[in-house]
């Protein structure tokens, strides 16, 4: 379940994509609201997910997005031996702190978007087996792949928060609507 953005928030295209990727990003967000760092690290299913973990995994994910396109380093390098750190957390590591941390990169990615002369300005792709060598994309599809992965995610989240404690998106809004107004 999407959250809500005002159409008078979009203005151009590039602000459409960034409502429609905060929406995604409000449909994880919900799905850890009031847990525990404890509970957030369950995995209440068959699959090595948790919470806590997609937060992270997510936050990682868009981060290393943006220095793509920013046509940076990456922060945080992963391998195929480190890539299952990026869902879950480690010594130290909170869901409060991820959340804070995940803040900071979808502000650093609309200020970088809102920056972008043109949605049809390109950068290189990462080297990985699934992509051409020297292969570019837009900033369109950066922000096309980034709905695509937080909408996925979110999905997964909504599916684990019910198995966690039986509360779907819809009691999830109501709740968050009653924590807004009170």
């Amino acid at each position: 379940m999407p959250t809500y953005v005002p159409a008078e928030a979009h203005g151009d295209e590039a602000g459409a994509l960034l409502a429609v990727l905060e929406a995604q990003r409000g449909g994880l967000r919900r799905a850890v609201l009031g847990l525990t760092d404890d509970q957030a690290n369950e995995r209440p299913s068959a699959s090595e997910l948790s919470l806590a973990g997609l937060v992270k995994h997510v936050a990682q994910t868009e981060q290393s997005w943006l220095e793509n396109a920013q046509e940076r380093p990456h922060s945080i390098e992963r391998t195929q031996d480190t890539w299952h750190l990026s869902f879950r957390l480690e010594d130290g590591e909170t869901l409060a702190g991820m959340l804070t941390f995940w803040d900071g990169v979808a502000r650093r990615t609309e200020e970088f978007i809102r920056s972008v002369p043109s949605l049809n300005d390109t950068f290189r792709l990462p080297e990985a087996p699934w992509y051409p060598p020297q292969a570019r994309q837009s900033m369109r599809w950066l922000m096309l792949h980034l709905i695509e992965e937080m909408a996925r995610h979110a999905g997964h989240a909504d599916i684990l928060r019910e198995s966690l404690d039986g509360k779907t998106a819809f009691v999830l809004v109501d709740e968050e609507r009653a924590a807004q107004q009170g």
